[in-house]
């Protein structure tokens, strides 16, 4: 489901600032290589998630969901020098090519690929968080957020994506389909929360954006 007409979409990009080869790379990489390459962040949002990294210059950052790395670079552009991005992914075959880009990004040192569970990686991390990105399995989206909430600094933020679910939020689907009753879940949940200021941007599959007071 697109959510603007394709002129819009179109006109956005080309007033966007491009990505840098080796991003342009990767997204090339994982449309002919990877199954689903729907789930890459892409042009638009990921010179957003880049800019949000640019606004919070988060210290460490922690992302649920690596794919195939794209994402974690773009956070890693607006990353301090001596800052630490974690980021966790169950699926150890992309595990190669994600931390290939790693190494052509420059940010190889600074970014840390776990594979796993992350219901079983977060409580054994230490260190806390000035930025979280939550983009995995997505019945787990509260449960991660519960895992993490204490290990964000205050101020810090909590991103999730894809919780419009491409419009099935809005639909009957959200009583029938597992993935779908989460997300709608995860979204009054946030709202919720008195620990939180939220706001939800229908940045293509829609980004949950929470701060911590």
């Amino acid at each position: 489901m697109e959510f603007l007409p394709k002129e819009i979409d179109e006109y956005a990009g080309k007033y966007t600032a491009e990505e840098n080869k080796t991003l342009s790379d990767l997204n090339r990489e994982t449309h002919i290589k990877v199954l689903i390459p729907r789930m890459l962040s892409g042009h638009i949002q990921g010179r957003i998630l880049s800019m949000f990294s640019h606004m919070i210059q988060p210290k460490n950052i922690l992302e649920i969901g690596t794919y195939t790395g794209y994402s974690a670079i773009c956070f890693a552009e607006g990353m301090q020098p001596d800052g630490k991005l974690i980021t966790i992914d169950i699926n150890h075959e992309l595990e190669t090519m994600a931390n290939s880009y790693f190494k052509k990004s420059g940010f190889e040192n600074q970014i840390e690929m776990k594979i796993g569970n992350a219901m079983d990686i977060v409580p054994s991390l230490t260190m806390n968080f000035d930025l979280v990105f939550i983009d995995a399995d997505k019945h787990n989206y509260s449960n991660y957020f519960d895992l993490v909430i204490d290990k964000v600094n205050k101020g810090g933020f909590i991103i999730a994506d894809n919780v419009l679910w491409s419009g099935k939020v809005t639909t009957d689907e959200v009583n029938t389909d597992k993935d779908t009753k989460a997300l709608d879940e995860y979204n009054k949940k946030i709202h919720e929360d008195p620990r939180v200021v939220n706001v939800l941007m229908p940045v293509r599959d829609g980004l949950m954006v929470a701060r911590k007071l």
